[in-house]
């Protein structure tokens, strides 16, 4: 099931419009002011979640004639409102069996470095209970790896980086431009970013430690 999530950070509208279109995504739901976002992009939401003090008072309108699943929490909350919309996803795919299916985000980075240190960390929770949360912009896709073997698909010349989220990461990985063999990455050096695809197919495996993903779309 493709369920996605669309926080208020930079939005790309025509972009958004192809990626929200249609049944392409069956839920989606967004984090206060990505009811903004997804409207922009001729879509509403089904699930509009958060303290609602930025979203205009013109698309909530919208959103409430659409029947809507409006849920407004107070200003002061330990969550954002991007944490209260995952976990909303999160508690509707387990309701549907989907427990391994992966959330998509969207207009979850740029704007604000704090808000995307805090939407990685999200991304980390909730790869640690065994849930994906893919980030996704015209520019990339972004995600947290634990421990195992995956084979991404890719552009010869595209570009990928791995960034050790943990003290220490042991990584392997084939079909890079720079070959990786139990190689030891650690959280407070950037190696690991700016690889390159030699081949189409690349595999990428973790055996300590976590790290995010970054694959940079093609130009």
């Amino acid at each position: 099931m493709k369920v996605a999530v669309v926080a208020n950070g930079e939005w790309d509208a025509a972009w958004g419009r192809g990626e929200l279109a249609g049944n392409h995504i069956e839920m989606l739901i967004c984090a206060d002011g990505g009811g903004n976002k997804a409207i922009a992009s001729d879509r509403i939401p089904d699930v509009l979640i958060g303290d609602l003090d930025s979203i205009t008072k013109e698309n909530l309108e919208k959103c409430i004639a659409a029947k809507t699943t409006v849920k407004q929490y107070p200003c002061e909350k330990n969550e954002t409102d991007l944490e209260l919309a995952v976990a909303y996803a999160d508690t509707y795919l387990d309701s549907q069996g989907c427990f391994q299916d992966e959330i998509v985000l969207y207009a979850a980075g740029g704007k604000r470095l704090d808000h995307l240190m805090g939407n990685i960390s999200i991304m980390i929770a909730y790869a640690e209970k065994g849930r994906r949360l893919k980030m996704k912009d015209p520019r990339s896709d972004a995600w947290v790896m634990l421990q195992g073997k995956e084979n991404i698909k890719g552009s010869i010349g595209q570009q990928l980086s791995i960034v050790a989220l943990s003290d220490d990461a042991r990584v392997s990985a084939e079909g890079l431009y720079y070959q990786l063999d139990m190689l030891n990455l650690a959280h407070n050096s950037p190696r690991g970013i700016s690889n390159v695809f030699t081949d189409k197919d690349i595999s990428i495996e973790i055996h300590e430690g976590k790290v995010l993903i970054y694959v940079q779309m093609p130009c």
